[in-house]
C-alpha cells in the first residue's frame, strides 16, 4: 500500500482550481457591469442610451469612463432630470477633447 505525499496536488486539479477561480472573477465583473447599466439606465433617455450601447461597442474604454462619469454625477446630485442624446454627445465630446499642439516657428 502506498501513502500519498503530503502538498502534492493531482494533475490537473490545480487547473481547475484557476479555471474557477477566472469563471468566478468573470461572473462578478459582469454582475457589476449590469448594475452599472441599470443604474445608468435610469437617469438616460432611451436615444442616450442607445448611443451609450453603441460607445461600448466600438470603444469599451471610453464607455467605462462615460459610465463611471455618469454614476459619480448622479451620486453627487449633479443631473437635472435625465441625460439627453445631446447631453451625452457633450459628455463624450469631454471626454475625449484633445489640446490642440502648440507649433512654433523658430526664424533664422
Amino acid at each position: 500500500m502506498r501513502l500519498p505525499r503530503v502538498g502534492v496536488v493531482p494533475e490537473g486539479e490545480d487547473e481547475d482550481k484557476e479555471l474557477r477561480k477566472a469563471v468566478a472573477k468573470r461572473l462578478r465583473e459582469l454582475q457589476i457591469e449590469q448594475e452599472k447599466r441599470s443604474i445608468v439606465r435610469q437617469y438616460l433617455e432611451p436615444g442616450a442610451y442607445e448611443r451609450l450601447m453603441n460607445v461600448r461597442v466600438s470603444n469599451y474604454e471610453l464607455y467605462s469612463q462615460l459610465l463611471d462619469l455618469i454614476i459619480a454625477m448622479a451620486q453627487g446630485n449633479r443631473l437635472q432630470g435625465r441625460i439627453t442624446e445631446k447631453q451625452l454627445i457633450g459628455l463624450l465630446t469631454k471626454l475625449t477633447a484633445r489640446p490642440e499642439p502648440k507649433i512654433e516657428f523658430k526664424h533664422k
